[in-house]
């Protein structure tokens, strides 16, 4: 009789937008199908994440009740769903990813007995974040602990906020830096405007903190600058207001949440993330792979990535001044800007790779006790495409 197939699960919340977290899964996913694994991504709302995955042949599944919001009753549903589901599936592992799909998935895989790692894609306790949600989070986050075979950090910082609450060791706490596909790098002659153009990919939400950047942006109104945000969030019709009422509608382009970043990305000149808290975006990794200069807020695993003055800039959160400081500099300087972004470039290929990632990420959960194929050489050949 043939051998079964290994098959692993991957859970993640949100299936309506494409994140840093839903990257992960869906370059992660269609690496390890490429190597022979049968791979089933289950969320809890459909998408562009789901239209991606078909684009692959990836099965992909809807888990009722598994929504972002705390609700005891939804949550207990999904957790039931879940289990169900996987019952059906019989994953040897299950892959958990944003916090709450790694509260659903760590109990629906204790409830069928397979074993689960949680990737934290930043904590909900990190630095910034109120202090009764924090009492909340580590409360769950120390429980769930106990039922997961492992923990993946996507940065030293996360990794080492999770070992001073004590959710586990080092046995059972691993850093592995997110990583992209090694795409070829910017050509120099989609730069050289006179405009220098500024590009920002994240959510209008408050975390990324897009008041910070505007008010540092009004201070070098007089600078011939163009402003590309990409993404979409609670707070975008507020600032679209905000431009229209301050007469920049010529120089600010709101694209929304769009399929083309990398192209937009090589169109650019400088890279800005304002964030009040982060773990390791991977924005910012898109950013170095075009060969960006970025100038950025030094919170959580930011500083892991950016190498303050030589790939661009580190500033405080919450200070328009600073970051005015650092965009005034890189906007004056076309040479500093290419040397950065060639800096920045050379780093993403020397430690931020998908290779990388996935290599670290297999062996994580070889110790987790998965039996699965690591992958051949051509495992990651279309990781991040579209067919």
């Amino acid at each position: 009789m043939p051998t079964e197939r290994p098959k692993a699960a991957f859970v993640i919340t949100r299936g309506d937008s494409i994140g840093g977290g839903q990257i992960h899964v869906r370059d992660m996913a269609s690496a390890l199908q490429n190597s022979g694994v049968d791979v089933c991504v289950f969320s809890g709302t459909q998408g562009a994440l789901q239209e991606e995955l078909s684009q692959r042949g990836i099965a992909h599944r809807l888990v009722p009740g598994l929504v972002r919001a705390i609700s005891p009753l939804h949550d207990l549903r999904a957790v039931l769903n879940l289990a169900s589901e996987l019952r059906q599936f019989r994953p040897q592992l299950i892959s958990c990813h944003t916090a709450k799909a790694g509260l659903v998935g760590r109990l629906a895989g204790w409830l069928v007995g397979v074993p689960t790692i949680f990737t934290a894609h930043g904590w909900q306790f990190a630095e910034g974040i109120s202090v009764w949600q924090k009492a909340i989070v580590l409360t769950l986050e120390f429980l769930l602990a106990r039922i997961s075979r492992k923990i993946i950090t996507v940065s030293g910082y996360d990794q080492n906020l999770a070992l001073h609450f004590r959710l586990g060791s080092r046995h059972k706490i691993y850093l592995v830096h997110n990583g992209m596909p090694n795409l070829l790098s910017s050509s120099p002659s989609l730069r050289g405007s006179s405009t220098v153009r500024l590009i920002v990919v994240a959510r209008f939400q408050e975390q990324k903190d897009h008041a910070t950047l505007f008010s540092a942006l009004q201070t070098l109104e007089d600078l011939p600058w163009s402003l590309d945000l990409i993404g979409d969030g609670p707070e975008r019709e507020r600032w679209e207001q905000w431009v229209n009422d301050r007469q920049w509608s010529q120089r600010v382009t709101f694209a929304g949440q769009v399929l083309d970043v990398p192209r937009r990305l090589e169109a650019s000149d400088i890279f800005v993330l304002p964030s009040l808290w982060e773990g390791f975006p991977r924005s910012i990794l898109e950013a170095m792979r075009a060969s960006l200069p970025v100038a950025a807020t030094d919170v959580g695993g930011v500083s892991e990535s950016v190498i303050d003055g030589k790939t661009g800039f580190l500033v405080p959160p919450k200070n328009p001044w600073a970051l005015a400081k650092a965009l005034g500099a890189l906007m004056a300087d076309g040479a500093l800007r290419r040397q950065m972004g060639a800096a920045g470039r050379h780093r993403f290929e020397a430690e931020f790779t998908f290779d990388a990632m996935y290599e670290k990420t297999m062996s994580v959960w070889q110790k987790a006790g998965w039996v699965g194929p690591r992958r051949d050489q051509s495992a990651t050949a279309w990781v991040g495409k579209t067919p």
